[in-house]
């Protein structure tokens, strides 16, 4: 779309550009380029007080021509698809032009010249042989670039094998992407452990397909196959409406008579149909956004083939590979080029408006293939641009339900300083409305929508949203309906016009941020990963069986990490932990609620939850990403200690936890040492035996009692679980030791600490060798029921009962 501050000079290049693209019978993309030119029209129209009228009626006449030319699009622009005749015809053509392509790329120009020339022929006279016009149209494209490439090589011979051909080149895969994380320096190992390769396995196979990790091999992807390429997975499965609806599967070719990948990328041009991927649409447009905005490829550089520059093109086999960020990597997903088409041509998934371009058509199938397929119950930006992306997602609550206070202010500003900087894409959400609330406000219910831009105007603080469905649009203050708020000077600092905004429903439109914390629910900010300088993940496993099913009263099984951060100073970390989901059940029902724990602890396991206190209590969220923000404020090292927590553990978690930061780090997996344990599992405080803890010196000592030995110095973990209405512990006792009493580290007696409810734990570092008493107890005595004791050592271990 036309930007706010369009010159007048660059209207006209607008306008240009439509005519020009009309004159050659490029409708859709004309009907583009007109609707631009009649925005930025219409624009200086209402802020230039001295603007001839003509502008005004030019851009009325641009907003008819693109109108009209849109409905003979949609009446006419049906492709037909080909008989099963007229597709060999077309295949044996496209072999002779393969078989050139692949000649020419190896640098073989004599007889890859020779191989043109002949395609040449075969195509041209096909087309003389059919009277079939979209055949036609087909078979002389293909003989013009054969063509073209042969005259290529006559004029250039010297040059030929040098350097593969352009038309070849247009098919490759493209040099390495250089991705926003790679230009962070790892903290770490950069191969993978076994663990972390069994995982990568497991959860690359994602509804059913495998899609295995990116690899560098994947850049010399074949895309050029003397046949149209078709998907081994077949179609994808549809959703109600597009069945709906469906007429046929039709190819890019059959769709638009000069298809391209990319023309003009723009937010302004990607519409959302009958897929309820609201989200995903909103963040193709913020990403498309950035793309104009900064001139930095974000997802242009994800879709292949690509010619030598980079940039995605159009693959006439039909074969397109899209690398998105999925389960802690980036994966690869292959896809033909197979489109669903409603009864009227009418493209039944995302599209471009101009109708030429098929990146949006291309990205969404491909994440809907991995996703399961078009009927996708729907996801949330933070999934989506991560997928796309990488960039790390943060959500943020505009009506907190955990009793945090949400901090409107210091949100605005930070949304105002880093949306102008390009360090974040933003989207916002919707909760559920009802269907009089949706009128009244022009607001769709549980709906995602694409931020745009924030200003601030003399203390009036404005958003930019888009609907990706490209109509339906708030209906309250700072609306095009706002008669009472829109004043001459804010229209003219936006270059924004109300009333002409009002004759064309484009689903953009401003809201004042006081309105949009009061009718939207969530804020998805996707960060800019080189906004830090180093970064390092660890892909695990957390087994379904292991530990109690709540953190209520031990965390000690929990996935646990420490994490060293070296500060020069003030400085940022960041810790993304992201749940590999392989199922569409799990996105319609999601039930696992998971966050990130830190505790002070220098690095050190951690067993109860709140002893020590968690430096940071992270909120458990039924999302696949959870992020926590660490900010440092002093120079100098600190070790922190890293917990995955549940709400509930009821299933087996693949996850992967990669930390940002702006200084040296160092992120380990906290493992035990205790190879060997034994454990008491069928005893209990009953009768004389419940004497209750040692402040009851007559009944203390009828406690039961086991002993251990220690043949050498090591470490140990003892824990005792019991009913949780008593208070219980236990105390260690030396009775001798394997050498003299007076050694370093000796001890007398060691105890759990303060009694607790149903579960103490107590971890011994350097214990000498010798003989050991343990005497597990209740607080009060007299108080019967069962007891389980565990000890565990690097070292053989065995607890007998003495009493």
């Amino acid at each position: 779309m036309a930007s706010s501050g369009t010159t007048l000079q660059q209207a006209i290049e607008l306008g240009k550009k439509a005519v020009v693209l009309d004159q050659q019978g490029k409708h859709e993309g004309a009907a583009y380029y007109y609707e631009q030119a009649a925005i930025a029209l219409e624009g200086i129209v209402a802020t230039e007080l001295s603007a001839p009228a003509t502008l005004a009626v030019k851009a009325t006449e641009y907003r008819q021509r693109a109108h009209s030319l849109r409905n003979l699009y949609l009446s006419s622009h049906v492709v037909a698809s080909l008989t099963e005749e007229q597709q060999s015809i077309l295949n044996n053509a496209r072999c002779s032009v393969n078989k050139a392509l692949e000649v020419d790329e190896v640098g073989d120009s004599e007889n890859a010249l020779s191989l043109y020339i002949k395609a040449v022929e075969v195509c041209s006279s096909a087309a003389n042989s059919t009277t079939d016009r979209n055949l036609q149209l087909k078979l002389k494209k293909l003989a013009m670039q054969a063509l073209t490439r042969a005259e290529e090589l006559k004029a250039k011979p010297q040059s030929t094998n040098a350097k593969a051909s352009a038309l070849a080149t247009t098919l490759r895969s493209g040099a390495v992407d250089q991705s926003s994380i790679s230009s962070l320096k790892v903290s770490g190992s950069q191969s993978y452990s076994v663990e972390e390769k069994k995982v990568l396995a497991i959860t690359s196979l994602i509804n059913g397909r495998e899609y295995v990790p990116f690899m560098a091999g994947d850049l010399q992807e074949r895309f050029i196959f003397p046949y149209s390429f078709s998907d081994k997975h077949g179609k994808l499965s549809l959703s109600p409406k597009q069945k709906k609806s469906l007429s046929r599967w039709a190819r890019a070719d059959e769709i638009s008579e000069d298809p391209k990948v990319i023309e003009n990328i723009d937010c302004f041009s990607i519409k959302q149909t009958v897929v309820s991927d609201c989200s995903f649409v909103a963040s193709l447009a913020v990403s498309a956004q950035y793309e104009k905005r900064f001139s930095k490829k974000l997802i242009t550089n994800i879709i292949y083939p690509q010619n030598r520059s980079g940039m995605p093109v159009y693959n006439p086999s039909g074969k397109y590979m899209i690398k998105l960020r999925i389960n802690g990597v980036s994966r690869k997903v292959v896809i033909d080029d197979f489109l669903p088409v409603g009864r009227h041509g009418e493209l039944l998934c995302s599209y471009s408006v101009n109708r030429n371009e098929l990146w949006v058509s291309l990205l969404e199938k491909a994440y809907m293939k991995v996703m399961g397929g078009y009927d996708f119950p729907g996801s949330n930006s933070n999934i989506d641009l991560h997928a796309l992306t990488g960039w790390i997602p943060e959500r943020v609550a505009l009506k907190s339900s955990s009793g945090e206070e949400f901090k409107k202010d210091e949100l605005f500003k930070k949304l105002y300083d880093r949306f102008h900087k390009g360090d974040v894409l933003v989207t916002v959400a919707t909760g559920e409305m009802n269907d009089a609330d949706e009128v009244r406000t022009g607001l769709v219910s549980a709906h995602a929508y694409a931020l745009l831009d924030i200003r601030e105007v003399k203390g009036v603080r404005l958003i930019m949203l888009k609907n990706p469905w490209s109509h339906v649009r708030w209906k309250g203050n700072y609306s095009e309906l706002d008669a009472t708020h829109w004043t001459t000077e804010l229209k003219k600092h936006l270059s924004y016009n109300p009333e002409s905004a009002a004759n064309f429903d484009n689903g953009v439109f401003w809201i004042d941020y006081d309105s949009l914390c009061s009718f939207f629910d969530v804020v998805y900010l996707s960060w800019n990963p080189s906004l830090f300088t180093h970064t390092f993940s660890i892909i695990s496993c957390w087994n379904a069986g292991s530990g109690p099913a709540k953190d209520l009263y031990n965390i000690g099984e929990n996935p646990q990490f420490s994490l060293t951060v070296r500060s020069p100073g003030s400085s940022a970390v960041w810790i993304l932990l992201t749940r590999h989901i392989t199922d569409i059940e799990d996105f319609r029902e999601n039930k696992e609620y998971i966050t990130v724990l830190v505790y002070k602890n220098d690095g050190k396991h951690v067993y109860y939850p709140a002893d020590p206190p968690p430096y940071i209590d992270g909120i458990r969220i039924n999302s696949p990403h959870y992020l926590c923000k660490l900010l440092r404020a002093q120079a100098g090292t600190e070790r922190y200690t890293l917990v995955i927590s549940q709400y509930e553990k009821s299933n087996t978690i693949n996850y992967s936890l990669r930390v940002y930061s702006t200084c040296p780090f160092e992120l380990k997996k906290i493992t035990k040492p205790y190879k060997y344990k034994d454990e008491v599992k069928n005893d209990r405080w009953k009768g004389v035996t419940a004497g209750g803890c040692a402040n009851n010196p007559l009944t203390y000592p009828k406690n039961p009692k086991y002993q251990f030995t220690l043949e050498k110095t090591s470490d140990l973990l003892i824990d005792l679980k019991g009913p949780k209405q008593f208070l219980i512990g236990f105390d260690v006792l030396c009775i001798s030791l394997a050498e003299n009493d007076s050694q370093a580290g000796a001890f007398t007696k060691k105890s759990s600490g303060a009694f607790r409810s149903g579960f103490v734990i107590l971890e011994l570092e350097n214990v000498l060798a010798g003989l050991y008493h343990v005497v597990p107890s209740t607080f009060h005595p007299g108080q019967e029921g069962p007891f389980f004791l565990t000890i565990q050592s690097p070292y053989p271990i065995k607890l007998q009962k003495i009493q």
